[in-house]
């Protein structure tokens, strides 16, 4: 599904705040794993989702996703493959518009703007029934605008919206990391859900140790803008919590 060629990304080349991001990462992920990506600040984690989702360019090396070369393309052109939940919540959403107006952006993302999909009934009882599964009652608001929630609701209403339209990769970007405990567990079972459900493929760029442990098929930890250890599915069913803790030990 996404494969990654030895990329190199540098920040300010030849100046002296130069900052070698990613250096020579090469990284294969199948159809439906769902990777969890640990590292310190400044580990290249984040740069290496940006690179993923095509916000910023590799200086050489090469992205594949689903056997198509997208390295040039930007990220409105991978959006017919990735969706992404940022780590702020106010991003993703349109504040001041209904959650129902928001649903129906998202369920239009990729199409064409003479393709549209109209606020009809069955459109909102669509829209009800997915909201209904985060146990927030929000199924009975969805006319109450987007900007009034609190941070966890839109962070949860935000990734049910990337599955509104078409998408194969989910990239998560520390989307727990600015809500509250409660909040963060309804974002990452939903994550669970909607992966499974739809067989997505996922990555989760996460600093909580336990989330990285107990969410995933596949942990990733980087340092130095390399890739310095990956535990494969039946090697994360072996690890406990406190090998986690001692690799930043």
């Amino acid at each position: 599904m996404i494969e990654i060629t030895n990329i190199h990304k540098i920040f300010n080349p030849g100046k002296a705040n130069q900052v070698n991001a990613v250096n020579g990462v090469s990284l294969h992920v199948e159809t439906g794993e769902f990777v969890v990506i640990v590292g310190v600040n400044g580990s290249g984690k984040s740069t290496l989702l940006d690179l993923i989702a095509g916000s910023v360019f590799p200086d050489s090396g090469s992205i594949t996703i689903d056997r198509d070369n997208v390295t040039k393309l930007p990220d409105y052109k991978r959006s017919k493959w990735i969706a992404r939940v940022f780590q702020n919540p106010m991003s993703g959403t349109a504040a001041d518009l209904s959650i129902l107006d928001n649903f129906r952006l998202a369920a239009i993302r990729t199409k064409y703007k003479g393709l549209s999909v109209g606020i009809t009934d069955s459109f909102k009882s669509q829209v009800k029934e997915k909201i209904a599964t985060l146990g927030m009652g929000l199924e009975n608001k969805i006319e109450q605008s987007m900007g009034t929630l609190s941070g966890g609701q839109r962070q949860a209403l935000t990734l049910l919206m990337s599955v509104m339209d078409s998408c194969k990769v989910l990239l998560l970007d520390e989307p727990t990391a600015a809500l509250d405990p409660r909040s963060a567990e309804v974002v990452l079972r939903t994550a669970d859900k909607l992966i499974n459900d739809y067989g997505l493929t996922a990555i989760l760029i996460t600093h909580n140790l336990k989330d990285a442990f107990t969410h995933g098929t596949r942990i990733i930890q980087m340092g130095e803008g390399k890739i310095i250890r990956d535990i494969n599915t039946e090697g994360k069913q072996l690890l406990k919590q406190n090998d986690l803790f001692d690799w930043f030990g």
